[in-house]
This record gives structure tokens, sequence and C-alpha cells, in this order.
């Protein structure tokens, strides 16, 4: 593709004032607007002085920014241009946003979340992001750290990952249909402990994955975490909650010996990295086994603080680097990867489960290329804030992607963002009637229909 005219032929000029670039916001606030996140934040967040009027309306447009991509405050500018103040009320100065997030405290942010938990279950009624929750419910929990530049930004430090930076304790939850949403999300200090208030984390999130599945939902609930989560705070906290639990167990002496009482002839061969299916014999031909076995978690306890379940053993033969100049192994030696679980699953297919709860990297991958790339102010608690819109903006992406389609349902937020929300259109007036005109042949044109359709039908019940 080339340029079809000269500079000679060919201007440009910002001057209209009917366009917009993503035209939608406009069906993505709507939703918004129907499961009431506007109304949820009038309700339950009490922020003081000039700048916490109207919360409602200046989260909204915190999130609607967003989803165009701002991933900082001065980015918020995005919901000035053109046609947009035609189409939204609110449509506030960046300035003004920055001081609305430097207002909140620890207790403002708390009631944030709380608002978040609450809209998440109206938005769980109006969309399917969560097909299937009845019969399957995956909870992940992990921390990330987001690097922060400059010496004024409040809780920042070095951690684990030796960048300077905020951690972020973030929980979400998938199906065995539907892509991961986030449920939970907690700004800590950067040389935060991983597990450090872990245990109050998962008692909330899981109480929140009850409250998103029916009254008479028997499926499995299982919570997945890796070895840092392995203390007795965290899996008690789950147990209580009436999940099951599938934590990668630290190779202290107590495991060691038990993996060590795995007899030869209880490995099974799994479908692992490069695995090949033998035609014949119908086996995978892989390089991966695992074996269980029963095992009592942190055995010097008191009897009764004792938590029974199953140790499931990956083992993995040791490459020999040296195979190639005929220096070969006496003997075969393995890395072993080990892992608690109180669930009901076979071996083979606890093991596959528990494997998959690689599956929140991605999350954390795709919030730090969106909304979370910066955490923008100096502000501890305005950060705090920042991160719990992020998680918002993030799952109303994901719910607008399912209104679209299946495939856009388990889409990245820049993908979603590319096909349905960034969008051109030309905001038209005629007798009192807004019609938006988007551009011919847009290859997503009946994803962004459907949307259109739903969130603009009568309204249904009041939400809560």
């Amino acid at each position: 593709m080339q340029v079809s005219h000269t500079a000679r032929a060919l201007s440009a000029s910002f001057d209209d004032p009917n366009l917009v670039s993503a035209a939608g916001l406009v069906p993505a606030m709507a939703l918004a607007v129907k499961t009431g996140l506007g109304s949820l934040v009038d309700r339950w967040v009490k922020l003081p002085e000039y700048f916490g009027a109207n919360a409602g309306l200046k989260v909204t447009a915190l999130v609607a920014g967003m989803l165009a991509g701002a991933d900082s405050i001065d980015d918020m500018v995005l919901l000035r241009h053109g046609g947009l103040p035609k189409l939204f009320t609110g449509a506030y100065a960046p300035s003004t946003l920055g001081s609305f997030l430097r207002t909140f405290t620890f207790g403002h942010v708390r009631q944030l979340d709380a608002v978040a938990s609450r809209w998440l279950l109206n938005l769980n009624t109006a969309t399917p992001i969560l097909a299937g929750i009845d019969d399957l419910a995956l909870v992940d929990i992990d921390d990330t750290v987001k690097e922060v530049h400059g010496y004024k930004k409040q809780g920042a430090g070095f951690g684990y990952s030796h960048v300077r930076g905020l951690n972020a304790l973030l929980a979400i939850i998938s199906t065995g249909l539907s892509a991961p949403i986030i449920i939970g999300s907690r700004l800590r200090n950067g040389p935060t402990n991983s597990a450090r208030g872990a245990a109050k984390f998962v008692s909330d999130v899981l109480a929140t994955a009850k409250r998103l599945r029916s009254p008479a939902a028997t499926g499995m609930l299982l919570l997945r975490a890796d070895s840092a989560y392995y203390i007795h705070a965290v899996i008690t906290a789950a147990i209580r909650a009436g999940a099951m639990v599938s934590i990668t167990a630290r190779m202290n002496p107590l495991v060691k010996a038990a993996i060590a009482t795995i007899p030869d002839t209880a490995w099974t061969t799994i479908k692992y990295t490069n695995a090949i299916l033998d035609e014949t014999t119908g086996t995978w031909i892989s390089v991966a086994e695992v074996a269980e076995i029963p095992f009592t978690a942190f055995g010097s306890k008191k009897e009764h603080e004792r938590i029974t379940g199953r140790l499931i053993v990956r083992r993995i033969p040791e490459l020999n680097k040296k195979a190639d100049v005929g220096q070969a192994t006496l003997f075969e030696m393995f890395r072993f990867h080990a892992f608690f679980t109180t669930s009901t699953l076979d071996t083979v297919a606890a093991d596959k489960t528990h494997r998959q709860h690689a599956i929140i990297e991605q999350t954390n991958s795709d919030m730090k290329a969106s909304a979370l790339a910066h955490l923008p102010s100096g502000r501890f608690d305005a950060n705090a804030a920042w991160l719990i819109l992020a998680c918002i903006a993030f799952n109303l992406t994901r719910a607008v992607g399912a209104l679209a389609s299946t495939d856009l349902g388990k889409a990245t937020t820049a993908t979603v963002r590319r096909k349905l929300i960034t969008v051109a259109a030309r905001v038209a007036t005629s007798a009192r009637r807004v019609t938006l005109h988007l551009p011919e042949h847009w290859p997503w044109e009946t994803g962004w229909a459907a949307i259109f359709a739903i969130t603009f039908a009568p309204p249904g019940h009041a939400t809560t």
C-alpha cells in the first residue's frame, strides 16, 4: 500500500468537531451504566472536599480513558476531543481527575475495592464472561512488581525482582469455557513479601467467587498458586472458604523425604513440552512423568493444624551437557516439581490443571501493556485506586469482547481495543436523534453492532 496523492494534492487539519476516534466507548460505557458502575461508586465511595464530588462520573471517566488506551493521567485528555463531549457527560480535564485520585485514602481505596466486587456481580449477570462457573471455577493468585521511577513514589522499593517498584497482588477467576477476569487486587510496598496479607486476600476473593456462582453450584472451586503461597494461613483460608487448593510445594526436607518414597513403577508419562503421540500404543513419548503420594502438609504443627491431601510430583530428566563428547551418565538424574493438592482430580489431570496456573502471567502482561503501564501518581493511595480502576477496565473490556463474539471474549485488551473500541465515527444530530456514522466495511461490524444492540436495549432489573 502506498499514498495515492502527492503533498500538493493532500492536506490535513484538526478542525472537525463531530469526529470521534473511539466510538466503541459508546456501547462500552453504556454497559458500565447498565451494570451500575457509577451508581455503586456514588453509593459506597464517600470522598471528602471539592474534588470528591461526583465520584461516580469521575470513576467512569477514568475507566473510559483506560478503555480508549490511556495509561497515565495526562492521557485522559483523550476524552475531550471532537464529538465525545456531545456523547458523554463528565469528560473531565486530566488535572481534575488527578486531583480526584489524590483525594483517596486507604479507607477510600477499600471502598472502591468493594464497589469493584459488587459491580462484577452485576457484570456477570449481564454478560457471559464466566460461562460454566457453576461447573468449574479456577481462582489463581500471584503478585507482580510494577517498575516505577523517581524518588517521590510512596512505597516504592526493591523486592524479589531486584527492580525498584510497587507490588501488585492480583487474583483472577476462569472456567473451562471462559477467559480469566480479575476478581481482586491489592497494591503493596515494593519490598513486600509475596505472602504478606495473602490469607485475608484469599478469603476475600473466594467470597467473591462464591457470590459469582449460583447457590446450587456443585462444581469444583480450586485455588491455584505458586510456592510463595505454600503457607499454613493461605491454605487454611482457602479450605475455610470451601475451596480446594493446588499450590506448588517448597522443596523442604519433609517434601523431599516424601518424594524419595515414590517407587519407580508409580510414574506415568504425560503430554509435556514437545511430547509425541505414539499412534500404535496411544501413549505419549515424553521426557516428563508424574506420580502422587498421600501427604500431610505442615507436619511440624500441632496435629489439628495439619492438612491432609496429596503430593503430586512431576519429574524431568537432567540434561547431560557433555553427552555429545562421549561422556555418558552412569545413572539418570531428575529435577522434581511438586505441588500439594486437596482436589479429587486424578494424577495426570491434576498436574495439567496446576500447570495452567501460568495463565495469570498472561493477565499480568496484559495489564502492564495497557492501563498498568504506569502507576502515575506520587501518592501510594492514588496508585492503589488506579490499580483497582485498571482491573475494572480490564473486566469491562473482557465483557465487551464476550458480547461481540466467542473469540473476542478471550482476546487481549489491545485486540479488543483495536477491533471494537478505537473505531472512528462521525456524530450527526437530526430531529433530536444522534447517529454515529462508522467506517463502511469495518471488519468487525457484526460484533460492534451486537454490543450496541444489547447495551441500548430496554433496562432490566435495578442493580444493587
